[in-house]
């Protein structure tokens, strides 16, 4: 069924599992290419809508399509915030968890917390996101689903970091760690979580010590550097954005250690990355390089420089609508 199909008078599994099967795309190209490239997200979103209101749905499919309502919803504000609307990508996770309650999902609970906590520590409220990832972990302990545990701490740890906590920061990357040790052995990860494997582990390991020796002690900056080196060769295509993020903080921790040709060619390559997603999240994060760079008067860190420039002042690409 399509947006502008009649809905079905009565719900099927089958109906269920192609919204479901259509969510998955999109998220898969969230990844990709970035929240610019996902407007078509508010179609399932009216396909959904339809169905509750005007189709019969039995006793027995209901939650599951309202997670898929829910789901729709913590996408919608995943892009809304990668494309620079927070206030909206707010409104949209706030929708997401009334839902995920009433389909008593707490795994997918556990993950819109997550996300509003990481929309929060990116607009520079960490505290706000400690209290938001500490609900994610207690939905996830709740729910039984460690990779949502591990996920909630180990960016609770980021936050920590970002408030100069370095003691309580380094303690929780380490119990995260120690928690995702064992995935192997967890049961397979829901859709919204299954992002986060072994290179994602390494690659917050590389964010929370990149926060620390921009903020704290530079001494952070070469074990920084080898995770994010092991994340960033781990990326595919299929996680570019992610790829993107790595390869920024790569770059910023060469210039805070004053390694200047690994960090002219790392931001090289980190704004030929971010350049072709459409993403605000990636034009946000190389501030703290572009302030690195700022200093400096050779021809390389000054092209460089006006190379970023040129990028952040561009608005980001999105998906054109027929």
């Amino acid at each position: 069924m399509t947006a502008k199909a009649a809905p079905p008078s009565r719900v099927g599994s089958t109906d269920v599992a192609r919204l479901e099967s259509a969510v998955e795309v999109l998220r898969a190209v969230d990844y990709r290419q970035g929240g610019g490239f996902c407007r078509d997200t508010v179609d399932i979103l009216k396909t959904v809508g339809l169905l509750l209101r005007w189709s019969s749905v039995p006793d027995s499919l209901r939650p599951r399509l309202l997670t898929v309502l829910a789901d729709v919803h913590n996408l919608l504000g995943w892009t809304e915030f990668d494309t620079g609307r927070p206030a909206s990508a707010r409104l949209r996770f706030r929708r997401a968890a009334e839902l995920s309650a009433e389909a008593s999902n707490g795994s997918l609970t556990a993950n819109i917390h997550y996300r509003l906590g990481r929309l929060e520590l990116h607009y520079g409220d960490p505290r706000t996101a400690l209290a938001q990832f500490a609900r994610g972990c207690a939905a996830a302990r709740r729910s039984g689903s460690p990779r949502g545990h591990a996920i909630s701490t180990v960016n609770q740890a980021w936050a920590l970091a970002k408030c100069n906590e370095e003691r309580r920061a380094l303690d929780l990357l380490t119990a995260a760690e120690s928690e995702f040790a064992d995935w192997e052995n967890w049961h397979s990860p829901q859709p919204w979580e299954a992002f986060f494997g072994r290179a994602d582990m390494a690659a917050m390991r590389g964010t929370v010590l990149t926060e620390l020796a921009y903020r704290v002690t530079p001494r952070h900056g070469e074990e920084a550097i080898a995770h994010l080196v092991s994340a960033t060769d781990a990326y595919h295509t299929t996680m570019a954005r992610s790829r993107a993020l790595t390869t920024i903080m790569l770059a910023q921790n060469h210039a805070l250690l004053g390694q200047l040709d690994e960090a002219i060619q790392a931001g090289t390559a980190a704004v030929e990355l971010a350049d072709a997603l459409g993403s605000v999240r990636t034009k946000d994060r190389l501030a703290p390089l572009t302030h690195l760079l700022a200093g400096r008067t050779d021809t390389e860190s000054r092209d460089l420089l006006g190379e970023i420039t040129r990028f952040r002042a561009e608005p980001a690409k999105q998906q054109r609508r027929a």
